[in-house]
């Protein structure tokens, strides 16, 4: 048996996922309280939206078409949502930390000679589009690190943003914080949309995982063991 992942990245890798999956329970009970995105500083039920998920309400106050409510969720869900937010943003400061002293970075995300061209990135989607055996890859390919870099350098971090520009303390504290963005609106937009790119990335991963052999990458990420040969994980 050889360990593949440290300890500190299976237990960061874990808590990412049990705050991500409150954030998005959370978030959609968030999303039917109101289901309706603006552009700019404010937005009301009495505003124009920039566009609506045609779903029933949670409130009988915001118009969305139907001729009933959904049961109101708000309170405990918007709590619960700043409470697994602040998780995560607590778990990617220590993986950031770790990544950069590690050696994580440098050594297993970012693209070595031969994988900064499209020629790579091609190599890669043929076999997975021939669903060819993972083969012996010990390091991940092109496409995943360029889908982890993007993850945890764009999406997460603008999800973090766009997410601590709704807090009121966060706007009276730092206007600009949210000015940047447009607005709390705006910010609120944003986040969605960036909700949904890591929703794709999320599902993409699990097939990707399940392709490859989900039990033995599965015990890679719990115990940290695989035999020796088997690739790294997706």
């Amino acid at each position: 048996m050889t360990t593949r992942h440290s300890a500190l990245l299976r237990v960061t890798h874990w808590l990412t996922f049990v705050a991500f999956a409150a954030l998005l329970v959370t978030g959609i009970e968030l999303i039917i309280s109101h289901p309706r995105f603006y552009w700019g500083e404010t937005g009301n039920s009495g505003t124009t939206p920039l566009f609506r998920i045609p779903i029933p309400s949670s409130r009988d106050t915001v118009p969305s078409g139907y001729n009933y409510v959904l049961p109101d969720q708000n309170g405990w869900s918007r709590s619960m949502h700043f409470e697994a937010a602040w998780i995560l943003v607590i778990t990617a400061l220590v993986y950031g930390i770790y990544g950069v002293t590690s050696g994580h970075f440098k050594r297993n995300l970012f693209p070595v000679s031969g994988q900064r061209s499209w020629q790579a990135y091609w190599a890669v989607m043929r076999k997975y589009l021939r669903r060819a055996p993972p083969g012996d890859e010990q390091s991940y390919n092109p496409l995943q690190r360029l889908a982890y870099l993007a993850v945890i350098f764009i999406l997460f971090p603008m999800m973090i943003w766009t997410g601590l520009a709704l807090s009121p303390s966060f706007n009276a504290a730092m206007p600009w914080f949210v000015g940047v963005l447009g607005g709390r609106q705006s910010a609120r937009t944003l986040h969605f949309f960036f909700t949904i790119l890591l929703v794709i990335f999320f599902v993409v991963h699990v097939t990707m995982v399940a392709m490859g052999g989900f039990w033995r990458r599965m015990r890679a990420m719990t115990i940290g063991g695989a035999s020796a040969g088997e690739e790294e994980s997706a």
